[in-house]
C-alpha cells in the first residue's frame, strides 16, 4: 500500500475539483455535517474527494460529478470524521499491526497513534522497527511514538532488551515516528534523570511530541517537576483534580476507556461540572484486547461512553478527532471534515449510540455495515521475532513455593504484603494479610525444604510468581496476590507482562503454576489456564510473546475460552486477564512484582515480602474495596498502603 501522497502533489487537483474545473473521485450527497471546529451540525451537506483527501464541503457538490465520479448518498446522515486513538498499545490486542487495524476499520477509527514499548522490551530497537515499517503498508493512519523507558524503571527490573537516548535520537529520523511515547519514568523526570532528559531533548529538537505517564495522586512538587520536563499529555489520571491539573499546566488530559480502564467517567466531570474548555481532553484506549475489538469496538466505544456521561456528541467527538490531531501537530492533515485534510470519513445514523453504516479512510470505502471491505493483506513478521521465551530448564512446583520467614514453623502465621487487583482501574494495592507456615488446606502441599508460606484462597489471596523469561536464568520471584477470587486449584500464566514481559503465573496450585509455564515455553508465549492437572485455555502468542498471527477474531474465540475458564475457577473480576497482565509494571503504584523482586511503587523500592514484627500495625486495618476508586492508589486514601486482608476471608 503507498503511503499518502503529501497535500502539495495533490493541491492543484484540490483547487480543480472544489471550483469545478474537474471531477472529483467520490462525492458524498445529502449529509449531516459534524463540524468539529466551529461546534455545530451543519444540515444538506455534500462533501467532494480527490487524491485521497475533501477538496469541497459545502451545499452543493453537483460541479464535481462526472462521468467517473463515486457518488454515495448520505441520506440526512450524520458526516463524522473518522475517529483518533490518541494513545494505544497494539501488543494489548494481541494481535499485529494489520490485523488490529482490520478490526477497528469496521468501527470508525482511521488513525492511531501507538506505542510499540511492548516488542521493544523483547525485541529493542528492532521490534520498533518491525511495527513501524508494517504500520507503514497500511490504508489508514497509523503514527508510532518511540518507546522512552526500555526498561520502565531501570533497577527495579530486567527487559529484553535496554534503549536509550542514541536509539531514541536515531527514530526521530524514521518517516513514520511522531514522538516520544509515554515517559514512564517519571520520578527520573522529577529528579532530572540525566537519560530521560536527553530522550526529551532529542524528541523535542526533532520538532515532535513527547508524551507523558504520571502514575501518582501527588500533585504537588513532583507532579510540577515532571511537568516541567516537557512531557506534552498524560493518560493516566484517574480523579476529576487529575485532569484539572493537567489541563492547567497546559498539558492535555487523555481520558482513557480500555478494556480493564475506566476512567473517562470521573475525569470528564472537569467538562460537565466543573466547566473547563474540552479543546484540551482528548479521548484514547491505551489497552483494548480482541474481545473488546471484536465485541464491543474501539474509539466508538470510548465516543458513545463519553456522552453517556454528559459530554455533548459534538464535544466527545471532537476529542476523538480534532483535539487529538492537534495534540501532534497534525489538525492540517486528520481530525476534520474540511477541504485539504485527509478524507477519513464516518456515515452514521445516530449520534449518541454511533453505529457505525460506512467507513472510509483516504477516500477509499474500508467498511461498511459493520464489515470490513478493503483487502488488507496479512502482515508477515521474521523468524527474529519469535521464539523468544527462554526459561533455561523445566520449572517445578518446588520453583513456586515461598520459603518462611527464618525461625517460623509449621503452624504459624506470618503478616505478608499482598498486591491487591482494582477492579477496572490500573493500580494496585499495597495489602497485608496474615497467612499460614505449610498450611495445606487450599493448594498442594510445597515439596520444597522447609517450612512455606502458603496462600489462601477463603481470603481471596492465592501464590503471583514472575518466570524470567528473556535469557534464559531460570529465575522465579514469588508473592502473593488478591482480587482474582479463585477458589479451585489452578493456574494462570502469561509472558504478556507489561512492560518487561517476563511470565506472570497466578493459582492456587503449585503444580499447575509449573504446568502452565512450561506449556507457555513450549509454545513461544501466550496465555493459559490449567486446572486439576489440565490445560483448559490457550491463546497462543508466537510473536514476540506478545502477539498472535491469526486472525482477530479466532484470537478474540480464545481470549472468550480463558475468560470463561477463569470464571470456572472463581474469577469475577470484568476483565482479569488485563488486569493480570499488569501485575509487573512498576511505574504504576502501589505494589508490583519484578524480577527483582516485590516492588513499592510509592517509594520505587525494592520491599520485602514479610512484614517484621512490631510493623504489622496495618493488617489490623479495615479495608474498604468499595472506596478505592479514582485516588491513584486504589485505597481512596492516598496513601498507598491499601489495607489488610483477614485471612478468615473478611477484608
Amino acid at each position: 500500500m503507498p503511503a499518502m501522497p503529501p497535500w502539495s502533489d495533490a493541491v492543484a487537483s484540490l483547487i480543480d475539483v472544489a471550483t469545478g474545473r474537474a471531477p472529483a473521485d467520490t462525492v458524498v450527497r445529502g449529509g449531516r455535517w459534524v463540524n468539529v471546529h466551529s461546534g455545530e451540525i451543519v444540515p444538506d451537506t455534500d462533501v467532494a474527494i480527490v487524491a485521497g483527501r475533501f477538496a469541497y464541503v459545502g451545499p452543493d457538490a453537483s460541479h464535481a460529478i462526472g462521468g467517473d465520479t463515486r457518488v454515495v448518498e448520505a441520506h440526512g446522515r450524520y458526516l463524522v470524521p473518522g475517529l483518533i486513538d490518541a494513545h494505544m498499545h497494539v501488543e494489548s490486542g494481541m494481535v499485529t499491526v494489520t490485523e488490529f487495524a482490520r478490526a477497528v476499520a469496521p468501527h470508525g477509527t482511521t488513525t492511531m497513534f501507538v506505542d510499540p514499548h511492548e516488542i521493544a522490551n523483547v525485541l529493542g530497537l528492532a521490534g520498533v522497527r518491525l511495527m513501524h515499517d508494517e504500520a507503514m503498508e497500511l490504508p489508514l493512519n497509523v503514527y508510532v511514538q518511540m518507546p522512552s523507558c526500555v526498561p520502565s524503571a531501570p533497577g527495579l527490573e530486567h527487559a529484553g532488551a535496554t534503549l536509550g537516548v542514541s536509539e531514541v535520537t536515531e527514530a526521530m529520523t524514521w518517516p513514520n515516528i511522531i514522538g516520544l511515547g509515554e515517559v514512564m519514568n517519571f520520578p527520573g523526570v522529577a529528579a532530572g534523570d540525566a537519560m530521560m532528559l536527553g530522550e526529551i531533548a532529542a524528541t523535542r529538537a526533532a520538532g515532535k511530541t513527547v508524551g507523558g505517564h504520571y502514575a501518582s495522586p501527588d500533585l504537588g512538587l513532583p507532579f510540577a517537576g515532571y511537568v516541567a520536563g516537557g512531557a506534552a499529555d498524560d493518560h493516566e489520571g484517574t480523579r476529576v483534580e487529575d485532569a484539572i491539573a493537567r489541563v492547567r499546566q497546559g498539558m492535555r488530559s487523555m481520558l482513557r476507556l480500555g478494556s480493564a480502564w475506566y476512567d473517562v467517567a470521573p475525569q470528564v466531570k472537569a467538562i460537565t461540572e466543573h466547566g473547563l474548555d474540552s479543546r484540551y481532553f482528548v479521548l484514547c484506549t491505551d489497552d483494548s484486547h480482541s474481545g473488546t475489538l471484536v465485541g464491543e469496538g474501539h474509539m466508538n466505544r470510548v465516543v458513545r461512553h463519553a456522552i453517556a456521561q454528559g459530554l455533548r456528541p459534538v464535544t466527545a467527538i471532537q476529542m476523538a478527532t480534532l483535539n487529538a490531531a492537534e495534540h501532534f501537530g497534525l489538525e492540517r492533515e486528520l481530525g476534520s471534515i474540511t477541504p485539504g485534510r485527509r478524507a477519513d470519513l464516518i456515515l452514521t445514523t445516530d449520534l449518541a449510540t454511533l453505529p457505525i453504516d460506512e467507513v472510509f479512510a483516504r477516500g477509499v470505502s474500508l467498511a461498511s455495515g459493520g464489515t470490513l471491505t478493503a483487502d488488507i493483506p496479512p502482515a508477515s513478521y521474521p523468524a527474529s521475532a519469535r521464539g523468544t521465551v527462554t526459561l533455561g530448564r523445566a520449572l517445578v512446583a518446588e520453583d513456586f513455593a515461598v520459603p518462611a520467614p527464618d525461625g517460623t514453623k509449621p503452624g504459624d502465621t506470618v503478616t505478608a504484603r499482598v498486591i491487591g487487583v482494582v477492579e477496572n482501574q490500573a493500580p494496585t494495592r499495597a495489602l497485608e494479610a496474615r497467612l499460614r507456615v505449610d498450611d495445606d488446606r487450599h493448594v498442594a502441599i510445597s515439596r520444597a525444604t522447609g517450612a512455606a508460606v502458603t496462600g489462601d484462597p477463603d481470603a481471596d489471596v492465592c501464590h503471583i510468581a514472575l518466570v524470567e523469561r528473556h535469557r534464559g536464568t531460570g529465575g522465579v520471584v514469588n508473592a502473593f496476590v488478591s482480587g482474582f477470587g479463585y477458589d479451585l486449584p489452578c493456574a494462570v500464566a502469561s509472558t504478556v507482562a507489561h512492560d518487561a514481559h517476563h511470565m506472570i503465573v497466578v493459582g492456587t496450585d503449585r503444580e499447575d503454576m509449573a504446568r502452565a509455564a512450561n506449556r507457555l515455553a513450549e509454545v513461544g508465549g501466550g496465555v493459559t489456564l490449567h486446572a486439576g492437572g489440565e490445560e483448559r485455555a490457550m491463546v497462543e502468542l508466537p510473536i514476540a510473546g506478545l502477539m498472535s498471527d491469526e486472525r482477530a477474531e479466532v484470537v478474540a474465540g480464545k481470549a472468550d475460552e480463558l475468560v470463561r475458564a477463569m470464571a470456572d475457577c472463581g474469577c469475577t473480576l470484568n476483565n482479569a486477564y488485563m488486569q493480570h497482565s499488569l501485575l509487573a509494571l512498576v511505574v504504576i503504584p502501589a505494589l508490583r512484582i519484578s524480577d527483582v523482586g516485590l516492588i513499592d511503587v510509592t517509594a520505587f523500592a525494592e520491599t520485602p515480602l514479610f512484614v517484621a514484627a512490631g510493623d504489622d500495625d496495618a493488617a489490623d486495618a479495615d479495608a474498604d474495596a468499595d472506596a478505592d476508586a479514582g485516588d491513584g492508589d486504589g485505597d481512596g486514601d492516598g496513601d498507598g498502603d491499601g489495607g489488610s486482608v483477614d485471612p478468615d476471608g473478611a477484608t
